[in-house]
């Protein structure tokens, strides 16, 4: 390690937040170089610590916390994240914070770039100066190549895959001179397997460079694998911080979730029988940035659950967009035997299927409204449910009690961690965030349910409840499913077929059953273009 004492303590940091105690005499140390893991499940105050950390408003705003954060022996209180920013501590969130319109490389050096003097420097001063773009991008490639990935500098972020942009997120920070403590609030969560393995080896190389980083995930073999300490929260209590050697996966789990975490996936679906064709999809093709849909044809029957798996950038998140009418789309898409017209999310909606986006924030909530309005919105809406008649059906007025009613029921199913129906969406964790997002589809009652990305941002505790949720209603109510996932072992735990979506096409189906590498083979585009070659020998 770079220096014996610690660059970074906390000390008997305790928080309360909206009426729920987060952080409770919570203690640590980080030194230089060190990488410490930070784990525990939704709500186990994860996120709040960093925000403490980082200064973040919010924090002020809601009365504080007791405690201290020392910087090399002495108490920091930042009142904003420029304050960590100049004292060197560098964050990604786990929602991003890239301005669209932007390129790479004005991302990545946005308020630091680079200037240079013009003309008009003389008679006017430094403000006349002008941006040294050559100098910006050769510090954004610089970036990059620490970070050992391919990005385009001039590639604009609304454009970009998911993956890439959280690239784009790191490299940002590493370009800070002053950079001695980098936050990373679940990299890998929108990551593919690869993808992630490249980022576990750049934050080993930044490690090397005497920069401290505290690794937050819920993919805990990643934990392991790239951690020399890791701390574990649960229900606002930092119970374990040891070092890593000698851990298991499955250890962590159990101190996460306080109860030992059976290893057996969610049943597999071999010897089962389907009903009827629900959906048929035929010539889809979907425009949207950075997850085309080239040519895409499936069918699904009655009570089949079926993934979609594949690297990111490839096109199976295009998929559920485009057929619930998100992006612009084509071709031909049959429920029932009926024609659903594309570029109509309504049309979805009304035709008996659902959406659960893996964009939670951005499609999926209503972030400023209530728990039991966020879950009830789209049945009220689409179905005219929890909504009671009143003067003889001149008017119709919410269903309070029966929006409750319902608001109760999922928080229990899915265990939501939340103080009471009427809390707002904004205030949660983005675990639970994303369990209100399955619970709006499920209250919905579709036929078939398009769920991407289920358990992004998840832990490994609720990852498994959400799993074994989809499963319930897919064995007790028959919902139809397609879900779309990041994550292979994921899709091999619930699905009964799996198609691997590879530049924008299906590169083959297999079963959940089927080896590793045949997947591999499929992801990597090697069975296309051997395919293609044999067909043209």
């Amino acid at each position: 390690m770079g220096q014996q004492g610690p660059i970074l303590s906390v000390e008997h940091v305790s928080k309360e937040f909206y009426g729920n105690v987060v952080l409770n005499d919570v203690c640590f140390e980080l030194k230089a170089g060190e990488i410490l893991g930070l784990v525990g499940e939704n709500g186990a105050g994860k996120t709040t610590l960093m925000r403490i950390l980082f200064g973040m408003p919010v924090i002020a705003e809601t009365g504080g916390y007791k405690g201290r954060i020392c910087l090399d022996g002495q108490e920091v209180r930042f009142s904003s994240p420029f304050d960590a920013l100049d004292s060197g501590i560098g964050m990604v969130h786990q929602e991003f914070s890239l301005i669209p319109g932007f390129t790479t490389t004005e991302n990545i050096v946005l308020n630091r770039e680079s200037m240079r003097p013009s003309i008009l420097n003389d008679v006017f001063g430094d403000r006349m100066s002008v941006l040294d773009r050559p100098d910006m991008r050769k510090r954004a490639e610089a970036a990059i190549a620490k970070l050992g990935v391919k990005l385009d500098p001039d590639l604009l972020i609304s454009e970009m895959p998911v993956g890439h942009k959280q690239f784009t997120e790191i490299a940002r920070e590493i370009t800070r001179t002053k950079t001695r403590i980098l936050v990373l609030d679940e990299p890998t969560a929108v990551l593919t397997e690869s993808e992630a393995e490249v980022l576990l080896a750049a934050l080993r190389n930044i490690a090397k460079l005497g920069i401290a980083i505290i690794f937050i995930s819920h993919r805990l073999r990643e934990v392991v694998d790239v951690a020399d300490r890791v701390v574990v929260l649960r229900d606002g209590l930092a119970i374990k911080d040891l070092p890593v050697a000698g851990v298991s996966v499955r250890d962590i789990a159990s101190w996460m979730v306080g109860r030992t975490v059976a290893a057996d996936a969610v049943a597999g679906g071999e010897g089962r029988e389907f009903g009827d064709e629900l959906l048929k999809v035929e010539g889809l093709w979907v425009d949207m940035p950075g997850e085309t849909v080239r040519d895409v044809s499936f069918s699904v029957r009655k009570g089949e659950i079926l993934g979609f798996g594949g690297l990111a950038g490839q096109g199976k998140l295009g998929i559920p967009n485009g057929i619930m009418g998100l992006y612009p789309a084509g071709g031909s898409v049959g429920l029932r035997g009926k024609g659903v017209p594309l570029d109509s999310p309504r049309a979805a909606l009304e035709a008996g299927m659902a959406f659960v986006s893996e964009d939670r924030r951005g499609v999926g909530l209503l972030l400023d409204e209530s728990l039991d309005w966020n879950i009830a919105f789209t049945a009220m809406q689409v179905q005219g449910a929890y909504l009671r008649p009143i003067l003889g059906g001149l008017f119709k007025i919410r269903d309070e009690a029966g929006m409750r009613k319902l608001t109760e029921e999922y928080v229990g199913a899915l265990d939501i961690k939340c103080t009471s129906p009427k809390q707002k969406a904004k205030e949660l964790s983005g675990g639970n965030q994303q369990k209100i997002c399955l619970a709006k589809a499920f209250a919905v009652k579709p036929d078939l349910l398009f769920v991407s990305e289920p358990t992004r941002g998840i832990d490994v505790g609720a990852k498994k409840l959400v799993l074994d949720t989809l499963h319930r209603y897919n064995r007790e109510y028959g919902t139809t499913i397609v879900m779309v996932s990041s994550e292979l072992e994921e899709l091999r735990a619930i699905c009964d077929r799996i198609a691997i979506v590879d530049e924008g096409r299906i590169a083959g189906i297999l079963p959940p059953t089927a080896e590793l590498p045949e997947f591999g083979l499929l992801m990597s585009g090697l069975a296309a273009r051997n395919a293609r070659e044999a067909v043209n020998a």
